[in-house]
């Protein structure tokens, strides 16, 4: 124990001696582990924000849809099949989505629009935040009126103004018109990692009440999907089956696959995949750098060990072990690689802090680095690695050197 004390305190010496060398030494591997570490502390901190908000923004969502050999047997979800998934056990909403194009003339001008038949909930599934008035309910469907909600950012477009409760929109779609009176207007959440944006000549969106679509929209009152909100905390995929057996058995289809289901879940679980492969891919190409720095730790020490031959010479002709002479250089190589990895994490750790912030204040989002105690170990350990794998060499070529051949050298 003695001895290894000896080794580090002689490596610790050699590094104090010639600190410009061995920092440019210690370089590459700083910005290796710098690099990995920002890069996958600022990848995990992005995927939990995405976590965070998906898991307000779709928590408990499941998506019902009818597949082409349904449309092909003309086999649609109706409003009664909608009645009956609302009475299921877990079931908090559902929404039904029939959208279709039409144009609408107000006082700046003519808008393309995107008309959106909905359902009784769909206020509590699409998370509206009302500004103005209020959204539609089950009275305004039973009762097929004609009434519509819009986003306050559409209202400026249509009507340069976003408080337009009472006024109406002349709405044609399919050669057909009608006139719908706003009842409401949405705000947009500006303040998270998913924002609407619009854009001129993007479509103005009104949605009404699915029962006031028959007019304009023949075979409106039939649905390709639906959007059901299950309660958060049970299983999502237990309530899905519980829906396709009901839709199933109310069509007479079991078995053959007329409905798809696919949940907020699976789509996290997409997108977690897609951001990790990314980061992963990412911080491969970012270690390179610690190989680059490994091979500079191996440049530096065949360098000592050349400008130092004599001093080698002397110690085996005093009677040093050549393992002792390897673990010396060993040991110099491998505080080179722990110092250049320490210094890299806390920079690293900086970084993801720093980029962060500026993503925080930049984009609207209020990210933070996941710091992971995992990621900062392997990568101290991995630094360790570097220096023991690349002082080996050099290591071994001082410890073979013959005491007679190393004191002739000058």
């Amino acid at each position: 124990m003695g001895g290894l004390y000896e080794y580090i305190k002689m490596a610790v010496q050699n590094i104090r001696a010639n600190k410009g060398r061995s920092f440019l030494t210690m370089l590459g591997i700083i910005i290796g582990i710098a690099s990995v570490i920002a890069i996958v502390s600022i990848g995990e901190g992005t995927k939990n924000q995405m976590n965070s908000e998906i898991d307000g923004i779709g928590a408990g969502k499941i998506a019902i849809s009818v597949s082409s050999n349904a449309m092909t047997e003309d086999e649609w979800i109706t409003p009664e099949d909608v009645q009956e998934v609302r009475k299921l056990d877990d079931v908090e909403g559902v929404s039904v989505s029939n959208s279709y194009d039409g144009e609408t003339v107000t006082g700046k001008g003519t808008f393309s629009i995107m008309l959106t038949g909905e359902g009784p909930d769909a206020k509590m599934i699409n998370n509206s935040e009302m500004k103005y008035g209020n959204y539609f309910g089950e009275q305004e469907i039973e009762e097929g009126k004609n009434v519509c909600v819009i986003s306050d950012s559409d209202a400026k477009r249509l009507f340069g103004t976003d408080d337009v409760v009472g006024m109406s929109l002349d709405i044609t779609c399919y050669d057909s018109s009608k006139s719908f009176r706003i009842i409401g207007v949405t705000t947009q959440k500006e303040n998270g990692t998913f924002v609407s944006y619009t854009y001129d000549g993007m479509p103005v969106t009104v949605n009404i009440p699915y029962s006031s679509m028959d007019d304009l929209v023949v075979g409106s009152d039939e649905f390709y999907s639906i959007t059901v909100q299950a309660d958060k905390t049970q299983d999502s995929q237990g309530i899905a089956d519980q829906i396709v057996h009901l839709l199933e058995k109310r069509h007479q289809c079991a078995g053959e696959d007329y409905f798809q289901v696919e949940s907020f879940q699976d789509i996290m679980k997409s997108m977690n995949e897609m951001l990790g492969m990314v980061t992963t891919f990412i911080s491969f190409v970012a270690g390179i750098s610690l190989l680059v720095g490994g091979i500079g730790v191996m440049n530096i020490m065949l360098v000592s060990v050349t400008e130092r031959t004599r001093e080698i010479g002397i110690r085996k002709s005093l009677g040093a072990k050549t393992a002792s002479i390897m673990l010396q250089f060993l040991a110099e190589a491998a505080i080179l690689t722990v110092i250049g990895g320490l210094i890299g994490i806390l920079l690293g750790v900086l970084a993801a802090y720093g980029i962060c912030t500026v993503m925080s204040n930049s984009m609207g989002m209020a990210t933070s680095p996941g710091i992971s105690p995992t990621v900062v170990l392997a990568a101290t350990l991995f630094s360790c690695a570097v220096g023991v794998f690349f002082g080996i060499y050099p290591a071994r070529k001082a410890a073979k050197l013959s005491p007679i051949e190393a004191l002739r050298r000058n």
